[in-house]
């Protein structure tokens, strides 16, 4: 395993099948968030670097887009042939540019990349391209060139959950990781150089969202984006995109509910709801963040949720104990605290944790795992998107309440059912404005489409759906 400070493709970008230094050299540090330490730097990017990737990717097109399923299902099994032999070396780099838990790293955040690979290659093996509707030909074609952008706090999820589908089309890409935790995007391209992906059909560029993402999104010789991140940076990508006419694709923010009802098993469904909203250090677009539980036992549902809290153990990253690590930057700490400082402010109720780091850190971005009780959906914890361990509980009183608040909101990533009575529970789903519903907590089905409504974004994630967008629809007419 070759040390990750001393990789020197940490300073080039992968263009056109080689590894090559940017075009003007420019040096941003990667902050390991457990010691607030430089551990590596990488290169950013700018507009000569983007030309390289898409003009690699467009003298590409023509031939990849004509392959033939087969011939990208066994890419893509090279794919995941090679991702499985880098498994740990890629969980290291994700526990140290993020702060992830050892475990977590592992078992979730890379698990995620291996699982999206083997979903995307399932969903490919019965996808339909082609389809006769009386005389009419239906084919479905590669939209052509695609700019992904990735996010820093599932990176290997997301940039999976992209690139392979994209592939699947038939597409060529140019990926854009986060600047922020990039270490983990460098290998996944070692994995694509060694899996034999041909030439100029995968790039990738570091950079910033301004110098790199908008400058894809403009960019002319591009056919599509696929973006995942903040509403806000979201609206500056559609923006951008739209001048050249071209398709985006957005996942972005989440404010998700997740609605107890009075026949569920109210200790067993606390526990699990404060479990879900606090993994990868609460940085998850569709976290539980806003628990709504029945009026009458508010105050039993704190009690559970402060337990669950106080025994969660916040600790080094590198520890396989450790269930909670830092948050992924100086950035984020101070955005949480700020938002912490906000529900004691306008009156919600300290449950358990609160402002600064826990008891006896005094380094890294580590920040109380925090409960408020009693909170009102107009308060600022309950309508902006937190991405730290912050729980808001609200309650409600009928139903039709819970339903009410649990769609009073700009966003529609996910929303949560805690019911004893599984007829209950679906009848509630339909009516919860999310492109997601979990019902009693469920396994991760990367099957499942992923993406949301109103302000979350559109589009759809993983399997075959992910496919679905990066592909064109055309109809010929007189065919049969």
């Amino acid at each position: 395993m070759q040390q990750l400070n001393d990789n020197p493709r940490h300073l080039q970008f992968y263009i056109d099948g080689a590894w090559v230094a940017p075009a003007v050299p420019a040096r941003l540090d990667v902050i390991d968030p457990a010691t607030e330490q430089a551990f590596t730097a990488i290169s950013l990017g700018g507009q000569a670097d983007v030309d390289s990737a898409v003009l690699a990717a467009r003298q590409a097109f023509g031939s990849f887009s004509q392959w033939s399923v087969e011939e990208r299902l066994a890419l893509l099994e090279r794919i995941l042939e090679e991702y499985n032999r880098r498994f740990e070396d890629i969980a290291e780099a994700v526990s140290r540019e993020m702060g992830a838990p050892v475990t977590f790293a592992r078992e979730a955040q890379v698990w995620a990349g291996q699982a999206h690979l083997e979903a995307t290659i399932a969903g490919l093996r019965d996808f339909t391209f082609c389809e006769m509707r009386g005389q009419t030909m239906i084919r479905r074609e590669p939209i052509g060139v695609a700019a992904l952008i990735t996010p820093w706090n599932w990176p290997l999820n997301q940039i999976v959950c992209k690139v392979a589908p994209a592939l699947a089309a038939g597409c060529t890409v140019v990926l854009k990781p986060s600047e922020i935790a990039p270490i983990s995007a460098i290998l996944f391209s070692e994995v694509m150089d060694a899996a034999g992906v041909p030439k100029g059909v995968y790039n990738m560029v570091n950079g910033t969202g301004p110098e790199v993402g908008q400058v894809m999104a403009a960019h002319p010789g591009v056919d599509m984006v696929s973006f995942t991140g903040s509403t806000r940076a979201g609206v500056i990508v559609a923006k951008t995109a739209a001048d050249t006419v071209k398709r985006v694709a957005q996942e972005l923010g989440g404010k998700s509910p997740n609605i107890i009802l009075p026949d569920a098993d109210l200790e067993s469904a606390v526990r699990q709801g404060v479990q879900a909203c606090f993994a990868n250090s609460g940085q998850s677009c569709d976290a539980p963040t806003r628990m709504l539980v029945p009026k009458a036992r508010h105050d039993e549902a704190l009690a559970y949720a402060r337990a669950e809290a106080e025994a969660m153990i916040t600790g080094d990253p590198r520890e396989e104990v450790t269930q909670l690590g830092p948050v992924v930057s100086q950035t984020q700490f101070d955005k949480i605290q700020r938002l912490i400082a906000a529900g004691l402010t306008e009156g919600a109720t300290l449950v358990t944790g609160g402002p600064g780091r826990p008891e006896g850190m005094v380094r890294g971005y580590y920040v109380r795992p925090t409960i408020f009780g009693h909170v009102t959906n107009d308060m600022t914890i309950a309508r902006e998107e937190i991405f730290g361990p912050v729980l808001s509980i609200l309650s409600y009183e009928s139903e039709e309440e819970a339903v009410a608040i649990a769609n009073d909101t700009v966003y529609g990533l996910a929303a949560y059912i805690h019911s004893g009575n599984i007829d209950h529970a679906r009848r509630i789903a339909p009516q919860l404005r999310a492109g997601s519903v979990f019902i009693n907590a469920p396994a991760w089905d990367v099957m499942a489409p992923f993406g949301g409504y109103k302000q979350s974004g559109n589009g759809r994630e993983y399997a075959d759906w992910a496919i679905h967008d990066f592909l064109e629809i055309k109809g010929v007419v007189g065919w049969g």
